[in-house]
């Protein structure tokens, strides 16, 4: 698994939205934990189906995106089987699972957290006009070809493109 960290700079409407994702991610490990204690026999699916009630129930934790929400909920029920795993050598009540109080990281996976579309564009003097994200692709890849060489190979530039 690749696992990346890093300092970030951002606004204060970033970091409350970071702090959110964290929080819901934590609801989400505690909701199946208390599932777990609650109901006898649940199984890694039925947390699974809690994750999709969790979403309907909570407006808050719709907006996690499902995988992330999953995670989650694996990570709980990686807790689970690791104290099952302890039962069976003898190792009696150690590493029961706990409720998480503190959480610092949330597992985004392929989407993650949905933020606000804020419909940035670029628009250049011969009048195309790109999302920024397509043009900063459009820049990166440009750099990444001019650096191997392909000088006359842009994405733009369909007649001497690869």
């Amino acid at each position: 698994m690749l696992i990346l960290e890093y300092k970030v700079k951002a606004k204060p409407q970033q970091f409350a939205a970071i702090d959110e994702a964290i929080r819901t991610g934590q609801l989400v490990q505690n909701k199946a934990l208390r599932l777990w204690i609650d109901v006898k026999g649940t199984s890694k699916y039925d947390l699974s189906k809690l994750c999709k009630q969790l979403a309907k129930e909570f407006p808050f934790a719709n907006e996690l995106n499902s995988m992330a929400r999953q995670a989650h909920a694996d990570r709980a029920w990686a807790s689970i089987s690791r104290f099952y795993d302890n039962c069976k050598k003898g190792i009696n009540l150690v590493g029961y699972p706990t409720f998480k109080k503190f959480a610092r990281s949330v597992e985004y996976k392929t989407s993650g957290w949905k933020l606000l579309n804020t419909n940035r564009t670029h628009a250049c003097k011969c009048g195309c006009k790109l999302e920024r994200d397509e043009n900063a692709a459009i820049n990166i890849l440009n750099k990444g070809l001019a650096t191997v060489g392909h000088t006359g190979s842009t994405l733009l530039d369909k007649e001497n493109a690869l």
